[in-house]
């Protein structure tokens, strides 16, 4: 008798323990969803002014703490990704124009926008040339009780802010093709090989060497050797001072090995069906006042497969005829 109140009693306190945490887990569970706009700020700032940009902070969930900073950053790679800084740096002046919200402090936001007032500030006497800024909204942990260990989840939103300072307002356009190039599956000393349904992947890299940001445009042209023709336009793109960066040209796409979740930068696909000599070229304008730069690569398109099959099918067929034979 006692095992089974013994039981019982153990029974219930799994179910109201098991109960208990599920319903404390969505209680206490906090959601995140933020935004910020704009997303992006490109200016253009004389030293010794200053501009005012209106930022929109929507928090579409619970009520949270936050905290607004700004922090530099650097170029990562060559496709567009950044490495933020872990601490400020640079001439530009960063303050909020808001009565109650400061920078660097935290702010309740419950579920609705918050206008953010960023006054952006260049110094008499700043180096001319680029800066490269984010500004970033994130969530702050809520307090918790002595001796009790609080967990949260934690949600960072952030702006690109891209600023150069000149005094005259001209820019220092300096860029160049780093490289051009056709991604082969096979290549025979300079020829780049490739099956007649194959996709051709594309890679143009550009470098910027000057100190000031330039957005490339131009056109990726192909041209058979049958009188074909077929042109890509190339999306422009922010290439960042000093760096180098691969274009994206209409339309677009990545090509991933076999077994492997890493994929090729690229900057054109091509698709169909092609045989014979292709030539394939680059026309980039960097801005104003700047030198067009053209590249061009070229590749063979053979049905290789069905060469193979060909190749396979007879060596069968000469192994029958000489069994048959014998």
């Amino acid at each position: 008798m006692r095992d089974k109140i013994f039981l019982s009693f153990l029974f219930v306190f799994f179910i109201f323990y098991f109960l208990f945490f599920i319903l404390a887990k969505v209680i206490f569970a906090q959601q995140i969803t933020l935004s910020v706009s704009p997303p992006l700020i490109e200016t253009t700032i004389k030293p010794g002014k200053s501009i005012l940009i209106a930022y929109t902070l929507q928090n579409l969930a619970d009520p949270a703490v936050f905290k607004v900073k700004i922090l530099p950053f650097t170029p990562k790679d060559h496709s567009g990704h950044i490495d933020l800084k872990s601490e400020f740096e640079g001439p530009v002046r960063f303050s909020l124009d808001n009565s109650v919200i400061k920078m660097n402090e935290p702010f309740m936001l419950k579920k609705e926008g918050q206008q953010l007032l960023l006054r952006i500030r260049i110094p008499e006497g700043a180096p001319e040339g680029d800066y490269y800024y984010t500004l970033l909204a994130e969530t702050q942990p809520p307090p918790v009780a002595d001796g009790v260990v609080g967990t949260a989840a934690k949600a960072t939103v952030g702006s690109n802010i891209l600023i150069t300072v000149s005094y005259n307002g001209k820019v220092d356009v300096k860029g160049k093709i780093f490289s051009f190039d056709i991604l082969p599956r096979i290549k025979l000393g300079n020829l780049n090989v490739f099956d007649s349904n194959d996709k051709i992947p594309v890679a143009l890299t550009v470098e910027n060497e000057g100190k000031n940001l330039i957005k490339p445009q131009g056109e990726i042209v192909l041209r058979g050797n049958f009188g074909e023709r077929a042109a890509y336009a190339i999306i422009p793109q922010n290439v960042l001072a000093m760096s180098k960066r691969i274009m994206q040209a209409t339309p677009s796409a990545e090509i991933c090995g076999t077994g492997t979740a890493r994929c090729a930068p690229t900057t054109l696909i091509l698709s169909g069906f092609f045989i014979g000599k292709y030539n394939l070229s680059a026309n980039v304008n960097f801005g104003e006042n700047s030198i067009a730069a053209m590249a061009n690569v070229s590749f063979i398109a053979l049905p290789l497969k069905v060469i193979l099959g060909i190749i396979i099918a007879a060596g069968a067929g000469i192994l029958i005829v000489k069994k048959i034979r014998d």
